[in-house]
């Protein structure tokens, strides 16, 4: 029997979110973030206004970024170009285990730093 492994699901990372769509917004996802998966911890590159992983400290060229102040709502290929992409980025509580980090938050301390910026634009994580 062949093994598969399942991904991560669009949305399965929301407790819960305000009514309606006032927690989501459209963004743009800047090329070369390669494929995010759900759950991504986001930050907004200043000079662009566009989304990228969050890294733990700044990055050349991608100042801004270093606050995660949204959540990837759905799984996005931003390899070649740049991507349309749905975020929470307000008034939801997610599911700590299911958040997805990028390379650089390698620790508890630096995992919870992020939630605790996103705490600040009003995404809880439990």
């Amino acid at each position: 029997m062949d093994m598969k492994i399942e991904q991560a699901r669009n949305l399965a990372f929301i407790l819960t979110e305000a009514n309606g769509l006032r927690s989501r917004e459209t963004v743009t996802i800047a090329s070369g973030e390669g494929v995010l998966e759900p759950g991504t911890l986001l930050g907004e590159v200043t000079a662009t206004e566009k989304y990228v992983a969050s890294p733990n400290g700044v990055t050349v060229g991608k100042e801004g970024a270093e606050t995660a102040s949204a959540v990837l709502a759905y799984r996005v290929d931003a390899t070649s170009a740049d991507s349309p992409a749905v975020i929470v980025s307000n008034d939801a509580e997610v599911k700590t285990p299911m958040l997805v980090y990028h390379a650089s938050v390698d620790d508890e301390a630096k995992k919870t730093a992020k939630q605790t910026q996103l705490r600040s634009v009003g995404i809880k994580s439990r």
